[in-house]
Parts: structure tokens; C-alpha cells; sequence
């Protein structure tokens, strides 16, 4: 079976700075299609592939998680924090442009707590190595959704 619009598509994946250093890794279940649940990029090159497929691939800055925002890193007073999140913890919060972000918690120093809404590997040019591990078509469902439910997919 080979990959195309609306199947569900499992990957063994690492992801390396373009030096060789391991940045990420592990299994990841995305519909395949446009839906944005892998790097656009990579789902055009898996396009017309089938299982054991071995995909190698440089993602420029533009191409993998963007470019670092310098809008998405706030400092807020620590009295103006919420109580239990520690640093690594997230919290959401107004976006630059009004609508709700996702902020990581970097740091908390004194009085201040610094946040990151930007993604941990925003601003680094990457490379990608998976190997398709199972294709299928997706069901009803998950089309609707819009994302691969259960195993290494989404958990409602």
C-alpha cells in the first residue's frame, strides 16, 4: 500500500541538528494529506512510498519549525504566575496578535518568569531520517479529525 491523501502513516524518526547531534526521536502517527501533521516537506517526499521506506532529508530553517520569533518571548512578574508550573512547564497565554499562544517556561529568576512560545527547535535548520513503519488507509474518524487516532497518534 502506498502513501497518499487520507491514509494513516507511522514513522520511526530521528532528528538531528545538521552537525550530527541527536535532537529528537521515537514513533509518530500522522494523516497523510495536508493536514499539518508532519513537515511539508517530508510528506511530499513520502508521497507514492510504501513500508520500509527510508526517507533522508535536510530541512532549512523555513522548512522545519521556522524561524525564531522574537514576539513570542515575554517576561512576566512571578506574582503574576501561576502557582505549580516550574520551569520547563507550559502555560497559555495572549498571543502577539491576540489569540491564545502556548508559552514553555524557560527560566525564573527574582522576581521574573521568562516564557518561550516559539518551539524549542525554532530558528535551527534540521535533519530528518524515517523509515515507514505502517500505512493504512484512515478511517471516518480520524479524516474528521483531522489526525491518526491511538498507538502513536492522537489519545481523545
Amino acid at each position: 500500500m502506498n502513501i497518499s491523501k487520507d491514509m494513516a502513516v507511522t514513522l520511526s524518526y530521528h532528528i538531528t541538528d545538521l552537525q550530527g547531534k541527536r535532537l529528537d526521536g521515537g514513533h509518530l502517527a500522522y494523516l497523510h494529506g495536508g493536514y499539518n501533521g508532519l513537515f511539508p516537506k517530508a510528506e511530499a517526499a513520502l508521497e507514492g512510498q510504501g513500508q520500509g521506506y527510508a526517507l533522508q532529508l535536510e530541512l532549512a530553517v523555513e522548512d522545519a519549525f521556522g524561524a525564531h520569533d522574537p514576539r513570542l518571548v515575554q517576561t512576566i512578574a512571578k506574582a503574576d504566575f501561576p502557582p505549580g508550573v516550574k520551569v520547563g512547564g507550559m502555560l497559555r497565554g495572549p498571543g502577539p496578535d491576540g489569540e491564545p499562544q502556548a508559552y514553555r517556561v524557560v527560566k525564573i529568576k527574582g522576581p521574573e518568569v521568562h516564557l518561550d512560545g516559539n518551539h524549542p527547535l525554532a530558528g535551527q535548520a534540521l535533519r530528518l531520517s524515517a523509515t515507514v513503519t505502517e500505512v493504512r488507509p484512515a478511517t471516518a474518524e480520524e479524516i474528521a479529525h483531522g489526525h491518526v487516532h491511538g498507538g502513536h497518534g492522537h489519545h481523545h
